[in-house]
């Protein structure tokens, strides 16, 4: 059976990134190099739980805990399976079929899909040369939904507070501001959700909490918004191991300070032995570095995969024309990395 049978607005969906794995050291996901979130690991060792029994239907003990940590009430709340769920719920709640979302390029892969999975029109909006966003282009959108991830995914920088605060107060449609890698930055936005009536942003415990196999994701808005999300939101769709382990995680901000710190650490070191090599590289906030490679980009990614080393590949989108992104590692990872990409450069050469 051919793909008429899908919905209009997906025949042309493909498979996410998917590699096959042979033991390579993964600096290809963003995710924290010290390993798993031991007060996470500590509960999942010592708990137990009834499995017969189904979740809190909105997982009220992870909403209080993050709500304590933010300074915010657990009405501001919405917890889900990722952050990806609540990028969908977002859809969900407020587009109607062909409404139009805005973002920017380059930005998160998935918020097309997302999109157009829920009956969008997907409106993209260049960023500028220093990748930084495009105010008056975006608001001319008139769109239903403004998104866009700061720290943004792939290029690594922060989006000036004054362009986002300037977006939020002339647009009349939701405001999303993604922020997944938000422990990494000096800003958010997260504390200041009652001050906008359209502003929702997202967090992960995916990236600086060390928990992507937990898939535990969460947003945080005005009270008014979060009681349309959450009437939206699949009830039960984070489940309670995920959720008590999310609970002991936030617990402890130590590891998360450790994590901050080693990025902190080893983000300009690999940046300067990046460029020693011959590639060119671009300011990041986060926990990666986007970088244009010495050589071709398809050759540079293969070259280190059979060398044992993940990277991502966003050499051949737009505005990331030869590019790759690289997470930051420990010195090891680092060290690594730096030497079979050296190997694989000089083959080519």
């Amino acid at each position: 059976m051919d793909r008429s049978i899908m919905r209009e607005t997906t025949k042309d969906f493909v498979k996410y990134y998917n590699p096959k794995l042979n033991g390579e050291l993964r600096l290809d996901t963003n995710t924290n190099p010290l390993g798993s979130n031991p007060a996470a690991e500590k509960y999942l060792k010592e708990a137990s739980w009834n499995l017969n029994g189904y979740p809190n239907t909105y997982s009220d003990g992870l909403r209080s805990s993050l709500a304590d940590l933010y300074g915010l009430d657990i009405d501001n709340i919405i917890a889900g399976n990722g952050s990806d769920e609540l990028l969908d719920v977002t859809f969900k709640t407020f587009t109607n079929a062909g409404d139009k979302s805005v973002f920017p390029v380059p930005s998160y892969v998935l918020y097309d899909y997302f999109v157009k999975l829920n009956g969008g029109v997907s409106a993209e909006v260049d960023l500028t040369d220093d990748y930084q966003l495009d105010v008056d282009a975006m608001l001319r959108q008139d769109a239903k939904v403004i998104i866009m991830p700061s720290p943004n995914n792939p290029t690594g920088n922060c989006f000036r507070t004054k362009d986002i605060e300037e977006i939020l107060s002339k647009s009349k449609g939701i405001v999303v501001v993604d922020e997944a890698y938000g422990e990494y930055a000096k800003d958010s936005f997260i504390r200041r959700v009652e001050e906008f009536d359209n502003l929702v942003v997202l967090r992960t415990l995916s990236k600086a909490y060390a928990m992507a196999a937990l898939r535990i994701g969460y947003a945080a808005t005005n009270k008014s918004l979060a009681d349309m999300m959450i009437s939206v939101k699949i009830p039960y769709s984070v489940n309670t191991i995920s959720e008590g382990a999310a609970i002991a995680a936030l617990k402890d901000q130590e590891f998360i300070r450790k994590s901050v710190e080693l990025v902190n650490e080893q983000r300009p070191k690999l940046d300067a032995e990046l460029r020693k090599l011959g590639f060119e590289t671009f300011h990041s906030d986060s926990n990666f570095i986007l970088a244009r490679s010495p050589i071709d980009h398809t050759e540079l990614v293969s070259g280190l995969k059979t060398r044992g080393v993940l990277i991502r590949d966003f050499g051949s989108k737009r505005r990331t024309m030869n590019c790759v992104r690289i997470t930051v590692g420990t010195e090891e990872d680092n060290r690594f990395l730096l030497d079979k990409a050296a190997e694989v450069i000089s083959g080519c050469r």
